[in-house]
């Protein structure tokens, strides 16, 4: 949706969209070493999350470009710290998916995982255009900022599973860690 909105709701041209994408690129790039890195400091639900919450605090920059009106330095921040705190999040979910994959079927496990996770994208992008229609986009991004906190919620209700599951060294005995 943010490809519309910076096309038909701010008006920005092609070649300027295209350019703030490939800095864009950069950033989710540079996101992901940075959440990568901070992994091991963190530990899975906290690295889920904090970089959750960024990245739901992401979407609420494009709440300020809506309201800043055709800016290119908001519109550069929007794109840039979506596709930062992206590549954070990215890190984190690949990680937890591969926490929850039984060795032996790691691949078809990965796939199928990911492909559940990609479910919302093809599902809701003609609600979130009829809510953006309706409500226009400055209320869609706080809207979404808004979505994120039931995940975030369960999370928060669940660390202690993630936390067992995804760090088997803690708290655990290591007869119980042999397969």
């Amino acid at each position: 949706m943010t490809t519309s909105f910076l096309l038909r709701g701010m008006e920005f041209s092609s070649e300027d969209i295209g350019l703030v994408r490939a800095f864009g690129i950069g950033a989710t790039i540079l996101g992901a070493f940075i959440g990568g890195g901070l992994m091991p400091q963190l530990g899975l639900f906290r690295s889920l999350l904090v970089f959750g919450l960024l990245q739901a605090l992401s979407n609420l920059s494009f709440l300020w470009l809506a309201w800043a009106g055709k800016s290119y330095a908001v519109m550069a921040f929007a794109v840039g710290f979506e596709n930062l705190t992206g590549g954070m999040g990215t890190a984190a979910f690949v990680a937890l998916v591969m926490s929850l994959c039984n060795h032996r079927y790691t691949a078809t496990q990965f796939a199928l995982l990911s492909s559940v996770e990609a479910l919302g994208r093809v599902f809701l992008g003609w609600p979130a255009a009829k809510l953006v229609g309706v409500a226009g986009w400055g209320p869609f991004f706080f809207v979404t900022f808004l979505a994120a906190l039931p995940g975030l919620w369960l999370l928060w209700v669940l660390r202690k599973p993630v936390t067992q599951h995804a760090e088997p060294n803690e708290g655990r005995s290591e007869a119980s860690l042999s397969c």
